[in-house]
């Protein structure tokens, strides 16, 4: 497991290559998806988790990515997992890339879905932490990854 140091590094590297991107030639209007969802995560970020929650209060997994993808990029997906286990879709694990949804077992009925950012990392609202990123290489999210849907035209 990473620490709360290594994910907040992580966290300003994924900024600072958003921000440099940006700073050479994309306007807002065009801001680069990257920088986009940065954005959104900033404005999320450390949000408790709260089942069936879709505010700043608490919010559950799905509802952040739902809320994600509108802010970020003005596209409605559904409202629940397992919907949005069916929309887009489905790509290898091996060609997954920025803005793709990621989905996860984490029990034997319950699953969970985060965002792909840059470099394995990606965002999410957990049960435990709130929203917050974590990186896909860590044990615990490798082991129980199910899928990856592409929902953008990207």
């Amino acid at each position: 497991m990473y620490s709360r140091i290594s994910r907040h590094a992580a966290l300003l590297c994924l900024v600072l290559a958003a921000a440099l991107a940006v700073s050479c030639g994309s306007s807002r209007q065009t801001a680069n998806p990257e920088a986009q969802l940065i954005d959104e995560f900033r404005k999320w970020e450390g949000t408790p988790y709260r089942l069936g929650g879709s505010s700043r209060r608490g919010v559950d997994c799905s509802s952040f990515v739902q809320m994600v993808m509108k802010d970020a990029y003005g596209l409605s997906i559904p409202r629940t997992t397992r919907e949005q286990m069916e929309f887009g879709r489905r790509v290898p694990a091996g060609s997954a890339r920025l803005g793709d949804l990621v989905f996860f077992q984490t029990g034997r009925t319950t699953y969970h879905v985060g965002i792909l950012m840059r470099d394995d990392f990606f965002m999410h609202a957990s049960t435990s932490r709130g929203v917050t990123i974590d990186r896909l290489r860590e044990p615990y999210w490798q082991e129980r990854m199910i899928q990856v849907r592409r929902v953008t035209g990207r």
